[in-house]
């Protein structure tokens, strides 16, 4: 079984200009999903698919640079657009989808998801932050009721995806054309690897917590 691992990264970001390239703690934002990538010996084939060959600057030795096309970059591309383009030109069973926004998912996470679609029948995985709070949605309480309020750690946990990992068969996007199929398994991480970066005061956060992290706070 061929497991293979993509990155999709474009250097021309809007909302925060530059960003995956920014030192975050003295480090390169892409350093840190790129060095958890390259540690991981379940993946047989790790790529780096961007437009712009300045990332290869930034890439371990045991990475791949897979270049792609341009217009994918547009800010109105749909992300079924750029997963077709690289499973178009990578052959493999199971694909596992990265953001380098999301500098502190953890190699146990990805491999503990490896497993359960190797082993335990999945044909899907994505990473998912359990929120035991109070939630709304069209006006209603999600998770418990107005006249039954209970506390807070006996509320019904509800799950919000993050941008960790989605990891798929290629039958799942073929079939179905999305990154989760019938029978997904999702992973619950811990608030620092649900940390995105999508703005500037999302990049202070997570100053703040690689600090903390690394031991520097």
């Amino acid at each position: 079984m061929k497991i293979v691992s993509f990155i999709p990264i474009k250097l021309n970001n809007v909302r925060l200009p530059g960003k995956n390239l920014m030192l975050l703690n003295n480090r390169p934002l892409c350093d840190y999903l790129f060095q958890t990538i390259s540690g991981i010996d379940l993946i047989n084939e790790k790529y780096v698919f961007c437009s712009d060959r300045e990332i290869t600057k930034y890439m371990p030795d045991s990475m791949f640079f897979l270049e792609r096309d341009a217009r994918l970059n547009g800010n109105d591309v749909k992300g079924i657009e750029i997963y077709d383009s690289f499973i178009n030109q990578v052959e493999a069973d199971i694909y596992i989808l990265t953001h380098v926004t999301g500098p502190f998912l953890k190699a146990s996470s990805i491999e503990t998801a490896i497993n359960k679609i190797v082993n335990e029948g999945y044909d899907s995985a994505f990473t998912v932050e359990e929120i035991k709070e109070f939630c709304w949605y069209n006006g209603a309480p999600v998770n418990y009721s107005l006249s039954d309020v209970v506390l807070t750690q006996n509320l019904e946990p509800v799950y919000a995806e993050t941008s960790g990992f989605y990891m798929f068969t290629r039958d799942v996007l073929k079939k179905y054309r999305r990154r989760i199929g019938e029978n997904p398994y999702m992973h619950v991480v811990d608030a620092f690897e649900a940390i995105d970066i999508d703005t500037a005061e999302d990049f202070a956060m997570a100053e703040v917590s690689a600090r903390y992290l690394y031991g520097e706070v």
